[in-house]
Order: C-alpha cells, then sequence, then structure tokens
C-alpha cells in the first residue's frame, strides 16, 4: 500500500547527545575524518545503509542504542572533543583574518549547481562540484562568502540501465525535511519569503533552505511552496530541465531571488553585507538587475547604478564554446521585466541591451546570459590559463579594435579541495611523515609550493598504498557492477562471472565524467582490436572503468554510452572494461584513489579546465589526457603522459579521432604499461612509483582549492571590494556622466600624424627612438584619455606579438584647431623584426582597464604611410 501523506520523524536524542545534531547540520562533516569516525562508531551498519549521512543515521538509530551511548563515558569524551573542534574552527582566525588591508567583508557566491556532498544531491558535474569545493576551500580559509543556489527537488537525474545498454533516468523526490538543510525564519518564527512577479499578475514565491558548510551559508530557494500555483512549484523541480521559459524563471529566481535571499539573511542573523557579488556562470547573471534595482530605489539613475554594480561584480564564465551559453528569445525576455511583470521601474530595452549580441557574427534576436554576465561585472575570468584564451577570443566582439590578448578577462585555474576527495588512506600516509595538523593545513589551506615531505616516503609504502587503493576499488566495482546488472533484469545465477571482473595487480585507467560529444567517451574504441589486445595483453594488461551520464535530452551522447557498454557487455573482455552507471560524488571519492591512470580526451580546446583529473593526482594517479584545460598549464613529463592532438585546420573530425586514437594507443603500449609493469633491482617498477612521488610533490600543491580561492580573493575579490568602496553614489554618476561625454566625443578622437627620430630601416639593440604625435581629441581633454605607443616583435603580416605599451605625454596646449602633441621614447628592447603603433584610449582612475569601455582610436592609413619605417 502506498502512504497518502509523509512526515519526517527527527529523533529525540538525550541530553547529552545533543551535539550530535549540531554535527549532523554541519556539512563539515563531509570533509572531516575525525566526525565521520564518530558517527560511524555510532552504528556501522546504520551509517553504511544510510550512505554516509549522519542525518540519516540519526534518523534510524533505535533509541536503545542512543540511551547506551548516552551512558558510554568513551563515546561522550569523542562526541566533546569533536564539538569542541568545530567550534574552534567555526570562530577561530585562519588565512583570511590575516590578509593586509580590508578584505571584502563578505561576498555573496552565486552558482545554479552545488557539488557539496552525496547527502545533498544538487550537482550535475564540474560546475557545481567546482561551486562545493570553492564554499568548502573558502570556509577552511576563513574566507566570509554567502552560497547562493536553488533547491531542486529532484536534484539531477539517477542513472541506470536498460538490457541493451540505454541509458535509463530517474527522478526521487527529495524531501528538505530529511536533508542536512533548515528553513530560514523572520524573527516571528514564520519561513522567510522570496517573491517575484511574474507577467498576469501572477508571482513566484519561494522559500529559502539553508546549508552550513563549515564556516559558510548556503542558501537555497524552493518554489515548492503552497501558496504558489502548479507551474510556479515547478520552476525548483530539476537541474537543468525543462523548456527555454522554464529555465528563464529558474534564472530570474537564482539572480534575482538570490540577492533578495541574501539580503533578507543578512537582515535577520547579522551577518555582514556583501560587498563582492560572485557570478559562477551565466545562469545568475540577472543578479546585476536587482542590485540595480536597489540602487535606483535609493536614488541612482540607471547609469550610475550600473557603474556602482560592476565595481563590485565578479564574473566567471565556464565554457569555451558558444554552445555551451544559456540564450533566451529577446522577446521571451522582454515579457518577464516592466511594468506588469518583475523589476517595474526599470526600462525593458535597458535590459536587453545589456544581453544583446551587439558584434559581429552575433544574433540580435537573442539575449546571451554571458554577455550580460561580462557587461555587468567589471572582472571576470576563465578557469584555466588556456580557457583565458579561449574566453578573450571568443568574447573578443564586445571589445572592439583590441587584440584578444588585451580582452579584460584574467584566468584563475581551478583546483579541488583536498580533504574531500583525498582518500583516508593517503592521508593516513602524509600524516605518518609530518603530522595530522600539518597535514591538514597543506591540504587546506595551501600556500606551498612543494610537498617535500613526500620524498621521504618509502618506495616500499608508496606502491603497497597504490596496490591497496586498488584492491578497494575492484571490490568497489564488482559491488556496483553487480547491483546494475540486477537493475538491467539479470538473475544471481547469470552473474556469477562478477567475482573475476578486474585485478589488483592489473594496470587500472579511470574515466568518468558528463557524456557530451567533445569529451570524446568512445575514442578508446576507434579501433577495437587494439583496445582488445590492451586489455588481454598476456605479460601487460590493461583494465579501464569507465563512469558518465548524458544529459536527458541528448541522444547522442547516450548512444555513446550505448556502444561502449555493449563493447563492455562482450564475455571476451567484460573482466577488463566495466562502465558503472549513477556516476556521482560517492562513487568518485572511491574511483580516483583507485586508478593508475587518469584518461581525458577531449576535443582541444574545449576543456575549460577539468578538475576530475586533479582529484586524481593527489591521490597519486598519473594523467594521461590531451593538453587541454589545466593539463596543458602544468604538465611535465613527470607527472603523466600528452596525448598528441590533430587540431590543425582543416582536419577532417573522423581523421582527427582517428589519428589521436593510434596516438592513445602507442602511448600505452609503449610508454605506459612498460613504466608499471618494469620491475628495478628492488623488485618495485621504480620509475613508476618517482613519478607518483613527484605527482603528488609538484602537482600537488597546484591543484588545491585553497590555492584558488587564495587567487579569487588577492586578485578579483579585493580588488572589487576597493571599486565598490569607491563608487560612492557620487562617484558612480561621475563616472557615468564621464563614460556618457567620452563615446559621445568619441568619433572625434583620431591620431593625426606620427613621427619618429629614425628613418632608417635598422637599429641596434637598445637604441632608443623619440616619438612626436599629433591627436585630436574631439572636445575631449588629455585627462580623458591615454596615448599609448604601443611595439614589440612583427609577424611577416607586421601584426605585433607581444606588445608592450607605453604612455607618451602631451607636450604644451592645443594648438589653434583643439589639436594636441604628445612625445615620449620608444626603447628597441628586442632583435629581430620590430614595429609599433600608436592609439588613444579613454582613461579615468575608476577603470579597471583601459579596454573596459571598448573604446580605441589608431591611426588612419594616410597616418601610417608617413609614420616613418618598421624596424627589421
Amino acid at each position: 500500500m502506498k502512504a497518502i501523506r509523509r512526515f519526517t520523524v527527527r529523533p529525540v536524542l538525550p541530553e547529552s547527545l545533543r551535539p550530535l545534531s549540531d554535527l549532523a547540520r554541519n556539512l563539515r562533516w563531509s570533509w572531516h575524518a575525525g566526525t565521520r569516525d564518530l558517527f560511524r562508531s555510532v552504528d556501522p551498519e546504520r551509517w553504511a545503509a544510510a550512505g554516509g549521512d549522519p542525518v540519516r543515521l540519526l534518523g534510524s538509530v533505535a533509541p536503545e542504542r542512543l540511551a547506551e551511548l548516552a551512558g558510554d563515558r568513551d563515546f561522550l569524551g569523542r562526541l566533546e572533543a569533536v564539538a569542541d573542534d568545530l567550534r574552534a574552527y567555526m570562530t577561530g582566525d585562519r588565512w583570511y583574518q590575516a590578509q593586509p588591508g580590508r578584505p571584502p567583508a563578505a561576498v555573496a557566491y552565486f552558482s545554479p549547481e552545488f557539488g557539496i556532498t552525496a547527502a545533498l544531491p544538487q550537482y550535475s558535474g564540474g560546475l557545481g562540484i567546482l561551486a562545493g569545493d570553492h564554499l568548502k576551500a573558502a570556509s577552511d580559509l576563513g574566507a566570509p562568502l554567502i552560497g547562493v543556489g536553488l533547491l531542486y527537488r529532484h536534484g539531477y537525474f539517477r542513472q541506470s540501465l536498460s538490457r541493451d545498454g540505454w541509458q535509463q533516468e530517474h527522478y526521487p523526490v527529495l524531501d528538505p525535511n530529511e536533508l542536512p538543510l533548515d528553513q530560514l525564519k523572520e524573527a516571528d518564527g514564520t519561513p522567510a519569503r522570496i517573491i517575484l512577479a511574474l507577467p498576469g499578475d501572477r508571482s513566484l514565491r519561494a522559500r529559502i533552505w539553508l546549508a552550513q558548510v563549515g564556516r559558510i551559508p548556503l542558501l537555497l530557494l524552493d518554489s515548492d511552496v503552497e501558496e504558489n500555483d502548479l507551474g510556479e512549484r515547478g520552476v525548483t523541480d530539476r537541474l537543468y530541465g525543462g523548456g527555454s521559459e522554464h529555465r528563464l524563471l529558474q534564472e530570474m529566481l537564482l539572480g534575482i531571488g538570490g540577492v533578495r535571499a541574501v539580503r533578507a539573511y543578512c537582515r535577520l542573523t547579522g551577518h555582514a553585507e556583501p560587498e563582492v557579488f560572485h557570478t559562477n556562470e551565466g545562469h545568475a547573471g540577472f543578479l546585476g538587475l536587482e542590485r540595480i534595482a536597489e540602487l535606483r530605489a535609493g536614488g541612482l539613475d540607471f547609469d550610475a547604478a550600473l557603474e556602482a554594480v560592476r565595481a563590485g561584480t565578479v564574473f566567471t564564465t565556464h565554457t569555451p564554446v558558444p554552445a555551451g551559453i544559456d540564450r533566451f528569445d529577446r522577446e521571451l525576455v522582454a515579457r518577464h521585466f516592466g511594468p506588469h511583470a518583475e523589476l517595474p521601474g526599470m526600462e525593458v530595452d535597458r535590459i536587453l541591451r545589456l544581453g544583446m549580441e551587439t558584434y559581429p557574427g552575433g544574433e540580435p534576436g537573442l539575449f546571451n546570459m554571458a554577455v550580460m554576465g561580462l557587461r555587468l561585472a567589471q572582472r571576470a575570468n576563465g578557469v584555466s590559463l588556456l580557457h583565458g584564451q579561449v574566453s578573450r577570443e571568443m568574447f573578443s566582439g564586445l571589445w572592439p579594435g583590441f587584440d584578444p590578448e588585451e580582452v579584460p578577462i584574467t584566468s584563475v585555474t581551478n583546483g579541488v579541495h583536498a580533504p574531500t576527495w583525498v582518500a583516508p588512506e593517503v592521508f593516513r600516509l602524509g600524516a605518518r611523515q609530518i603530522g595530522t595538523q600539518r597535514a591538514e593545513e597543506a591540504l587546506s589551506v595551501g600556500d606551498s609550493d612543494r610537498w617535500d615531505s613526500v620524498a621521504d616516503i618509502p618506495d616500499e609504502e608508496i606502491w603497497e598504498l597504490r596496490r591497496s587503493l586498488r584492491e578497494l576499488l575492484v571490490l568497489e566495482v564488482r559491488e556496483r557492477l553487480r547491483a546494475s546488472w540486477r537493475q538491467r533484469g539479470a538473475g544471481t545465477a547469470e552473474l556469477g562471472w562478477i567475482d573475476g571482473v578486474l585485478d589488483p595487480d592489473v594496470l587500472t585507467i579511470g574515466f568518468a565524467r558528463r557524456v557530451p560529444s567533445y569529451k570524446r567517451l568512445t575514442l578508446m574504441l576507434r579501433d577495437r582490436d587494439r583496445l582488445t589486445d590492451l586489455l588481454l595483453h598476456p605479460e601487460r594488461p590493461v583494465q579501464i572503468v569507465i563512469a558518465g551520464k548524458a544529459h536527458p535530452a541528448d541522444d547522442g551522447g547516450k548512444r555513446l554510452i550505448q556502444e561502449l557498454v555493449r563493447f563492455a557487455d562482450d564475455p571476451r573482455v567484460r573482466h577488463r572494461i566495466v562502465f558503472l552507471p549513477d556516476y556521482g560524488m560517492a562513487m568518485a571519492q572511491k574511483l580516483y584513489p583507485g586508478c593508475d591512470i587518469w584518461l581525458n580526451n577531449p576535443l582541444r580546446p574545449l576543456e575549460a579546465c577539468g578538475t576530475s583529473g586533479m582529484k586524481a593526482a593527489l591521490n597519486g594517479c598519473l594523467n594521461l589526457s590531451v593538453l587541454d584545460g589545466w593539463w596543458d598549464e602544468w604538465f611535465q613529463p613527470d607527472f603523466g603522459w600528452a596525448i598528441p592532438t590533430a587540431d590543425g585546420v582543416g582536419t577532417d573530425p573522423d581523421r582527427r579521432d582517428d589519428i589521436e586514437a593510434a596516438a592513445l594507443y602507442d602511448l600505452l603500449e609503449q610508454r605506459v604499461t612498460r613504466s608499471f609493469y618494469e620491475r628495478g633491482r628492488s623488485g618495485l617498477p621504480d620509475r613508476w612509483i618517482e613519478m607518483v612521488r613527484r605527482t603528488l610533490s609538484l602537482l600537488g600543491p597546484k591543484v588545491l582549492a585553497g590555492r584558488m580561492v587564495r587567487e579569487y580573493v588577492e586578485r578579483l575579490y579585493a580588488p572589487a571590494a576597493h571599486a565598490h568602496r569607491a563608487m560612492d553614489p557620487e562617484s558612480a554618476r561621475a563616472l557615468a556622466g564621464w563614460k556618457a561625454r567620452v563615446r559621445a566625443a568619441w568619433h572625434g578622437v583620431a591620431v593625426d600624424h606620427v613621427e619618429t627620430s629614425v628613418a632608417t630601416a635598422t637599429a641596434e639593440l637598445g637604441s632608443t627612438l623619440g616619438l612626436r604625435v599629433r591627436v585630436t581629441l574631439g572636445g575631449l581633454k588629455p585627462e580623458d584619455v591615454e596615448v599609448q605607443a604601443v611595439s614589440g616583435r612583427v609577424d611577416e603580416e607586421d601584426r605585433i606579438a607581444g606588445a608592450a605599451a607605453v604612455p607618451l605625454k602631451p607636450v604644451g596646449a592645443a594648438d589653434e584647431e583643439g589639436r594636441w602633441v604628445y612625445e615620449g621614447p620608444l626603447t628597441l628592447d628586442r632583435t629581430g623584426p620590430f614595429g609599433y603603433t600608436v592609439r588613444i584610449l579613454p582613461s579615468h582612475r575608476l577603470l579597471a582597464s583601459g579596454a573596459e569601455p571598448g573604446l580605441l582610436a589608431v591611426p588612419s592609413e594616410d597616418v601610417v604611410e608617413g609614420a616613418g619605417v618598421l624596424m627589421r
């Protein structure tokens, strides 16, 4: 029979056990081994059955067991120690509190998904896991972030396979009352509510759930409330589900509703108001509109409010392809704003202009969320060095006239939260070398360039650790594979072969990620005979563990999974290659440590960062990857292998896959397997162990989320907070007025004449040219602009590479025609073909860069002809 109503019955803990409730409801347990060990000791079997979730555990423990623990002096002593540790963690000074100057009082961090723990399934892939790791690392560092997201009633889907290997999706209903969440309530005890206006006199209401992520509050908005109509209740039903309007409403709730949730939280708790707002991908971009509306209500006009909002906003883009960006029909967006919908006091045309693709190749009829995010943020970044470069090229149309390298998008390479992803066995080995506290600090703060203590660990211990982790993975795989085959309809009598799947002494390769086409799940299948030979090699076999989900609407991705599953089902190879359905955090935490090689073969440069290989590396797993994302930045032969790419212009996609698959097979046959199986005098694979050691000692400190968050604080958050403080109402009005005046006058700005002190085609290194430039400023003054000489090596088409810009100084006053003369030296600091040009940029103390306004004046062809010669 089916229940007609559902309740959540919470346990009544004895007084002496009350701290267990506080420990369970702070998600620090998800990365703090001591807290997890305490909960495991409450009831090991129920802990396993609860999937390592303390809230579920406490809801299932028998009252008799609780009474027994309440009288157990040893347990109570451990409980008190763990509770004291959490209190000290929550209140003590950490890295952030020692920062000089005035770092931001608070930073609001918005993301459509957060991967904190498997017990709170609000993530689909890398973006959410990155957001979760960002919050955890900020907590460890003491950085005062406030996380903002949505609570999806169905989360992302659960995955299983049909008998013929086709992906099946399931959407279990999540009850927030059974999750480690609390409702945010008003002072009178009623739930805090957020309300958005919808067209047709409708409203979208949401309540606010609070997840405590260590020191960081995470606010999750939930539209499944009785006051909403059925359609509005379903706005937060699924992550990345529904059509365009459904997604638009989700993103309005996240951005606009999220700002209102932050305001409510700060009002009710006394938390400092954010000085910086960080938009993690374009989904939350509407937060800027709500902040403009707030400032307009305080008396600023739209342009001044826009400048004030931009000053304190950071935007991070995560996609290297336009297809990965949310874009909405502009009429759909227009219908949801204005007099009869949300933000009624704001001109709809001004809203639309923020997201319009007004650049060559853009589609003016679409509203682009990433474009809006960039226009609403004074600071922006990609998530690896290569991705920053790709992003500057992809969005260069927003800054016409500037070379891509000058587009104001920097990069902060992603990192991963080591306490979450490092296996306990790996941590214990490190703790034996340097002590538990130093090991914890090394993994969380990450302020060291190298972990030299790894050099002191004997080869035998490293190799035994790797084998034991591989053995644990083998057991995990067999258990999951057996469950998967039962879901596919197999009976127990058919599954005896699973006891022989994988071997703890065989080189193990891992490949797990989302399954869009560019990640090339099936590249390994290009030559099936060659792959089979690798799997079944009599002396140097390999085994492969694969996992990943395709988006429910992506039939192409599902076909890739089916193709791979059918290969893995072949009785000849099924003991050597497996596909595990329902990839998520719980599986990943076993998979990364247990693999010897982490494989990544995307189409370069379509992997923005790709953090799974970082998590594997922290456990002593070597990377075998295309030079894309973070691997392009930090690859060294000591850390693994780079798969050669065939990404030249005009390469046929099929031929490219053939070439790169062949390169992958060659690496595995000739280098990877030989390194793993060859033994030195000690009977151990000396070269392999040394690569593991160097991966841990040299790569480990680089890939930490602690390093990443420190970079965000120092390079983006602190400058944004400084700009926010400088942008008082008077300054915002002045900057907006200045920009309007400069834009209106810019058509009259020109470089009229350039001359140099040298007229020959050669010069000696270190010599200096004297530049004299005459410019027209079109009614602007010298303090409104900067005239620059830009120089560097030139290619055959006279394009300047590695350009260096030097400001020139005005000489005297304007002549009768309003023209100004600028002069300055130009040092010839490089040999070979050398060239220069001159340009004029707007200049203002409140600009983050000269490129920010997107205005530029360069010499005309007539001026170029008289500007002297290129130095060759």
